[in-house]
């Protein structure tokens, strides 16, 4: 049967999933917990990576080759790039990129190695059943470029290169090394995140303060999507 992941970075970003599946399996692995559950008679597997792309790209890889989902769904927050993006917004990735990854003193652009790529698309069923949970519940999604990188980023000049360097429309710390997973492994993944912060100088004190609300407005249309996939 099948088995869908669905992933955070931090345990506030999973914590309003916990609370509303059931038959919860918990299972301590590589340093981390994961919890096998249902949802509306879904197999799901649930797990928070930590921050980072490591911790991400390992936490991925678990899911997977341990589990065995085979389709990954990131719930979580990211910062505004786009002007349009207010706090509580939602996003959905159509394609990631790492806003990090630099050997431009090789010739290549940013974000790109050999043998990669600089965006890696999500995909495009998923992202229409989205939008359809999004219809259904009169909300508002946008869709765009999100960057993924190392850093909080709390600075108008950084975010402004992110911005013009790869288009994006908001950033965060995770999605891309997950795509990078799930494209190497054949899995379908969808990456949503809703908006906590503008990624500007005021960043650290409105994330602080809307991470939780943001969290639980992402983690809630995960599972109205959960709910739409079918099995």
């Amino acid at each position: 049967m099948s088995k869908i992941a669905i992933m955070g970075a931090m345990p506030e970003e999973i914590e309003p999933l916990l609370e509303k599946v059931e038959n919860i399996k918990k299972t301590e692995y590589g340093k981390n917990s994961y919890y096998e559950a249902t949802y509306r008679g879904k197999n799901i597997v649930i797990a928070y990576s930590k921050i980072g792309k490591v911790f991400a790209s390992l936490t991925a890889t678990i899911l997977i080759e341990k589990f065995g989902c085979d389709r990954l769904l990131f719930s979580g927050v990211a910062g505004a790039i786009n002007p349009d993006l207010n706090i509580g917004d939602l996003i959905i990735a159509d394609a990631l990129c790492q806003h990090d990854l630099d050997i431009t003193a090789f010739g290549h652009p940013h974000g790109f190695v050999p043998e990669g790529e600089v965006c890696i698309a999500t995909d495009k069923s998923l992202r229409d059943i989205a939008k359809k949970v999004a219809e259904k519940n009169g909300l508002i999604l946008k869709e765009g470029i999100i960057a993924t990188g190392d850093q909080f980023v709390a600075s108008t000049d950084r975010k402004d290169f992110i911005s013009s360097t790869f288009q994006a429309d908001a950033l965060e710390m995770e999605g891309a090394s997950v795509a990078v997973v799930c494209d190497a492994l054949n899995v379908p993944f969808f990456v949503l995140r809703a908006i906590s912060d503008s990624a500007n100088d005021e960043a650290g004190m409105d994330f602080d303060a809307f991470l939780e609300s943001s969290a639980k407005i992402s983690a809630e249309f995960i599972l109205n999507m959960v709910e739409s996939i079918e099995p």
